[in-house]
């Protein structure tokens, strides 16, 4: 393969690798949250809370993906 196909492929990786775990993240974070809040419905501005925190550090690994992705891209 050439070296411009290698650094696609690369590319590739990097965002589908940065994509994939915090969808996974993502996803049991709202599981957890949500058997919190139906277990103690009292809680919930408690956890409400916790879990917008965590999925906003979950979704910065993928904008951190996205940002590498991106500079192997144009440089």
């Amino acid at each position: 393969m050439d070296p411009a196909t290698m650094k696609l492929l690369a590319i590739a990786i990097v965002i589908g690798i940065g994509a994939f775990a915090p969808a996974l993240s993502i996803g049991k974070i709202g599981a957890a949250a949500v058997d919190g809040i139906a277990r103690n419905p009292e809680a919930a501005p408690k956890i409400q809370t916790a879990m917008i925190l965590s999925l906003a550090f979950a979704e910065a690994v993928a904008i951190y993906a996205l940002v590498i992705a991106l500079i192997l891209k144009f440089v």
